[in-house]
């Protein structure tokens, strides 16, 4: 592999070579990369650039919503290049859709995204990053609405991710394999670094929040108390944890090495179906991660098989290693028939 392929050039081989992708969906994500290099930018500057702490406000979910929060979201709203291709977007941070004022004949696509995940990590410098959708419009609908955005995620036509880490990397898959670019920052562009990425199917790594385990379900207590239990255990084999409460870092761990992440329902909040937002977070991650040879349920179904009912709709994920997600989910389905 060439270390030298950029971004633009390796989407234009898969427009012209492989016939693949459209040149509008390449030029979309093209802007979507672009962007993401702008809130690079403004993260490697941290307190230099004062833009660490809190905001004092609230998004639509009510969290409380720190400076990069919305600087990130204003930079893929206000990106200048939409142009034609773009109809609409949704943000985690935004409670209504956002039109897209266009030049030209109505946009062909819908862009969806978390614009900085793990934001709770923004001020102890650890990971954090932005997760991306892309949907195609519906089609004979001259208008753009809501309902237009709520199509399960076995729709999408694109998804990514971009991780600001000790190196800012983009994660892509336009629906034939999944892979990474790194950030080049004396030339300014990203570089193809590895091409196809494949997650084992087994492991002995996994990703949760330990501290919420007296709220969890009996299915994830059974699989995490067999993880636990090491060799000894009726797994036979020792388990790792790691979690680094950032989504995008989580996965992008198991991208490159394996593991299993799991964000499931807990008792505290018994009417939400769980923590992540599917539009946002779940449905890219889980594409993603079945591009790589993965797998990805919400412990009952495979998670872009969901059909939105909501644009902030919420969800378990049970995302990573093939069997040890199966495994999961088996025990889900067990625990019911009972």
């Amino acid at each position: 592999m060439n270390p030298k392929v950029s971004l633009t050039r390796h989407l234009v081989e898969k427009q012209r070579v492989d016939g693949h992708i459209p040149g509008q969906l390449r030029l979309l994500l093209e802007v979507v990369a672009r962007a993401c290099k702008g809130i690079s930018h403004a993260v490697n500057k941290g307190a230099l650039g004062g833009v660490l702490g809190s905001a004092g406000s609230e998004n639509v979910q009510g969290e409380v919503q720190k400076k990069l929060d919305i600087i990130a979201n204003e930079v893929l709203i206000e990106a200048n290049e939409w142009g034609g291709h773009l109809a609409a977007m949704a943000s985690e941070e935004m409670e209504a859709i956002h039109v897209v004022p266009n030049r030209y004949p109505k946009g062909e696509y819908l862009l969806l995204f978390d614009p900085l995940d793990g934001s709770s990590n923004i001020d102890v410098n650890v990971s954090i990053g932005t997760i991306f959708s892309v949907l195609k419009m519906p089609e004979d609908d001259r208008g753009v609405e809501e309902a237009d955005f709520l199509q399960p995620g076995s729709h999408q036509v694109a998804a990514g991710y971009c991780v600001y880490g000790p190196q800012t990397t983009l994660v892509l898959t336009v629906g034939d394999g999944v892979d990474m670019f790194t950030l080049d920052r004396e030339q300014g562009s990203f570089i193809l670094t590895q091409e196809g990425l494949r997650i084992p199917e087994d492991t002995q790594e996994f990703a949760i929040n330990m501290s919420n385990m007296r709220h969890w379900a009996p299915p994830v207590r059974r699989y995490i108390d067999e993880c636990l239990a090491g060799q000894e255990g009726p797994r036979g084999k020792n388990f790792n944890m790691r979690w680094v409460a950032s989504m995008v870092a989580d996965v992008h761990r198991i991208l490159m090495r394996g593991g299993i992440f799991m964000y499931p329902w807990d008792a505290r909040e018994p009417g939400k179906p769980g923590k992540l937002r599917l539009m946002y977070e779940a449905n890219p991650m889980s594409w993603l991660i079945e591009q790589a040879g993965g797998a990805a349920t919400n412990g009952r179904q495979r998670i872009l098989d969901v059909q939105p009912r909501q644009l902030h709709e919420r969800v378990s994920v049970i995302l990573g290693a093939r069997n040890e997600v199966e495994r999961v989910t088996r025990y889900h389905a067990e625990a019911a028939s009972k």
